[in-house]
């Protein structure tokens, strides 16, 4: 689905980052940052170009591809793993900061994800994260209909209980990002700190 998705021309959810990110990066400690379902690079592009050592996972090749054509155009390096996020191996204590911005992931492999997250952040690391809320699922404006792949306040902290939230909040904002997110959204934000 995702390869289908990105193989297009043009950038499926365009080239500007997370209005989120765009708005808190700075709360992630200059170093390394690890970008979970990275898609076509817009989020890790951004980063690199405010001095961050970026890696940016994601399942398709495709999208990979068109991540590191935009670094490429925007004059900065990112290092990309094509990788199942159900599997993926972030070591411990490597990552100054974690970005998972719109990763519907199902929430057995969400949790088990997480549980290697927490141990792969450095003390003092941050995790930055936008999801959709089921509240989602009413909209026709992105993110699908499958409410197990979305996110809540309580999940967040029931499965990234070992982080502490200086940021957690559910409220509805405008998400205009390429195509696939255009309007209204019921969406979640967090900021963690190990």
């Amino acid at each position: 689905m995702w390869d289908q998705r990105y193989g297009t021309q043009d950038y499926a959810y365009g080239t500007e980052p997370n209005d989120f990110l765009k708005a808190r990066f700075r709360q992630i400690p200059q170093g390394r940052v690890l970008s979970l379902a990275e898609g076509e690079g817009r989020n890790a592009v951004f980063l690199a170009r405010h001095g961050y050592r970026v890696t940016a996972v994601d399942a398709s090749r495709v999208g990979l591809d068109k991540a590191q054509r935009l670094a490429q155009e925007n004059n900065v390096a990112i290092e990309c793993v094509q990788a199942d996020l159900a599997d993926f191996a972030p070591g411990d204590n490597e990552w100054d900061g974690i970005i998972s911005i719109f990763c519907p992931l199902p929430s057995g492999i969400r949790r088990a994800l997480y549980a290697r997250l927490e141990k792969a952040l450095k003390p003092g690391g941050v995790f930055l994260l936008e999801a959709y809320t089921p509240a989602q699922a009413n909209n026709d404006t992105g993110g699908g209909k499958d409410t197990d792949t979305m996110q809540t306040s309580a999940t967040l902290r029931q499965e990234l209980a070992g982080l502490r939230f200086v940021h957690l909040q559910e409220l509805e904002r405008p998400v205009i990002e390429g195509r696939y997110h255009t309007g209204l959204g019921a969406v979640v934000q967090a900021i963690a700190v190990k």
